[in-house]
């Protein structure tokens, strides 16, 4: 216990100085001080702080009682003990029945002051303990009414004693609703086993705990709720009361569980994906990221992409992010970087970076894709240098070939004017279909599989046009579409030529040809004989033809042109028993 400042009021001059020096003598915790009136201690204890007041009860002007009712109007449950030498029934009785602490009777001998000393003692003793547990009280109510968070009492069993209006709005309950309640009534079914643990935990052990729970309102809607429980003892160890904190994260838990699936889902992809704060430092990469780089998360996380890009990378990047945050500038940008990782040997990647959302005005960083597309770029640059081949097989092809050609029919034509040989027409025959062998070549060397120039095409129109550029003979032709799809006007052209003539060339020059609408696409079929069954995987390849004068390249050019649109062929049988090729996955387009 700390010091002990005793007032002391008694008319009596020496009698108040020998109980002064007596209670100091028996605890050198004690402070007296003396008044030798009742006015004269109404302003000592006015003017300063005293533990308690001891007085006689016959003093002039005032006496012990009437002073105790003074005190107990201007100092409160202050301790004041009544110390006379004239007491009696009725003045212990008074002096109860106006708040006195202690009455002790005044004896003769100093074992007097011993028992007065005592009775100090434990009334400062009580007077402060219950000044602390109620300082305590209002403090613990006070938080109770205004923490932020939702509060609850429980008695030792875990039912509801109080809960602050927090915890009311949280669960949708009030207090009387709930006062007296298990736990279990906030609490579905499904998920009381788990909770069932913490309570016995909590009741079995000091100390506290925390845990994540599903609760239920009111209302019936699940929530998450964080709780902090503390468990409230006695000195024998047993549970008093426990009271818990919570607040409602159903929100906050369902977006950490958004961000770990968005983590997940980002982490699962082929490229890399990183996000730079405002100041151009890196605050976040996926795992693809650091296996493209090699180097640990935390050496790259804080660090600026010239740690992972060489200069120029840097620079191109610095320019994309300037058109980026300009006011008419796109929402996103893709361009080629070059990576320099840990063990040195560059990589080639396409970069697709965006801005972040701005947090008001503020621009908040930028956040980005890296794929690795140096092979794609070694693939490029061998198809490039397969295309030089390709053309100069093409000029080859187209002058080297086709010139003397041109000159051996000449020959043949003159030679034909000279005399009548059938040996002039076969080698004329020879002739057009090496020109026409040097026409697909030279399709399928320049054009291949690609489309330059996609546009809205009259569909029915083209048929018909390209119907008449085919030599058809007694052929006919029925259009039964009149769509507009998108699509390379040149290369459709093609393709149509050639399916055109692949069906009169096998199907008979008095075959009929039919275009129609699919409702993804269109067909091409003639009443010919068809293609044999055991062929039918087989028409699509380079050189193959039924007849002795077709190049075997057309239907392989119509394959080319069809992949080039993304299209998809597929050959079946015609309603009259001929071919039928049908080309699905078209674009149509409104008129």
């Amino acid at each position: 216990m700390n010091g002990i400042h005793v007032l002391h009021i008694d008319d009596e001059p020496g009698f108040a100085e020998l109980a002064t020096d007596m209670l100091e003598h028996q605890d050198d915790r004690f402070t007296v001080e003396t008044a030798t009136r009742a006015s004269k201690g109404l302003d000592r204890l006015t003017a300063n702080d005293f533990d308690c007041v001891v007085s006689d009860y016959d003093m002039p002007g005032q006496n012990g009682i009437e002073l105790l009712e003074t005190v107990r109007e201007e100092h409160g449950d202050i301790p004041f003990i009544l110390y006379t030498g004239k007491g009696s029934e009725a003045v212990a009785s008074d002096a109860i029945s106006v708040g006195v602490t202690d009455y002790l009777q005044k004896e003769s001998g100093t074992g007097q002051y011993l028992v007065l000393a005592n009775r100090i003692r434990n009334a400062v003793e009580k007077y402060r303990t219950q000044a602390e547990l109620e300082d305590r009280e209002k403090r613990l109510n006070l938080f109770f009414e205004e923490s932020p968070m939702g509060v609850v009492e429980w008695d030792e069993n875990f039912d509801f004693v109080r809960l602050n209006d927090t915890a009311e709005d949280i669960l949708g309950y009030n207090e009387t609703e709930l006062k007296g309640k298990s736990w279990e009534k906030i609490v579905p079914e499904s998920d009381q086993d788990p909770v069932e643990e913490v309570v016995s935990d909590l009741l079995e052990a000091e100390g506290g705990n925390h845990s994540f729970n599903k609760n239920v309102r009111k209302d019936g809607q699940r929530i998450i709720c964080e709780w902090h429980n503390r468990v409230v003892t006695d000195e024998n160890g047993e549970v008093v009361t426990i009271f818990s904190q919570f607040q409602d994260v159903t929100e906050r838990e369902q977006r950490r569980a958004e961000l770990q699936e968005y983590e997940t889902i980002i982490d699962s992809v082929t490229d890399g994906v990183y996000v730079v704060d405002e100041e151009g430092r890196f605050t976040y990469v996926n795992d693809e990221l650091i296996e493209l780089v090699g180097y640990e998360r935390d050496t790259i996380l804080g660090r600026r992409p010239s740690l992972i890009k060489d200069e120029d990378s840097v620079k191109r990047a610095e320019h994309y992010l300037g058109q980026l945050l300009s006011s008419e500038g796109p929402e996103s940008a893709t361009f080629e970087v070059t990576l320099q990782p840990r063990d040195g040997e560059s990589i080639i990647c396409e970069d697709h970076m965006s801005v972040l959302p701005y947090e008001g005005e503020h621009f908040e960083g930028s956040v980005g894709t890296l794929r690795d597309i140096t092979e794609r770029e070694e693939r490029e640059r061998e198809l490039g240098r397969q295309n030089a081949r390709l053309e100069k097989f093409a000029s080859v092809v187209s002058h080297d070939l086709r010139n003397p050609l041109n000159v051996a029919e000449g020959r043949v034509e003159l030679a034909q004017a000279e005399c009548d040989s059938e040996h002039l027409d076969d080698v004329e025959s020879a002739l057009e279909r090496s020109q026409a062998l040097i026409d697909d070549l030279l399709t399928l060397a320049r054009e291949g599989n690609r489309v330059d120039d996609i546009e809205a095409v009259e569909f029915g129109t083209l048929t018909k046009n390209c119907w008449q550029n085919v030599s058809t003979g007694e052929a006919a032709i029925m259009v039964e579409i009149d769509q507009t799809i998108r699509a390379d006007q040149s290369r459709l052209q093609q393709l149509l030529e050639n399916l055109y003539r692949n069906a009169i060339e096998h199907g008979g020059g008095d075959v009929t040809v039919t275009v129609g609408a699919l409702p993804n696409g269109f067909y091409i079929e003639d009443d010919g004989s068809g293609i044999p069954t055991d062929e039918c995987n087989n028409v699509f390849d380079a050189g193959y033809s039924t007849t002795d004068d077709g190049t075997g390249f057309g239907l392989n050019i119509v394959e080319d042109i069809v992949d080039a649109h993304g299209w998809e062929i597929q050959l079946a049988e015609g309603s009259g028993g001929g071919a039928r090729f049908e080309i699905t996955g078209v674009e149509f387009s409104a008129k």
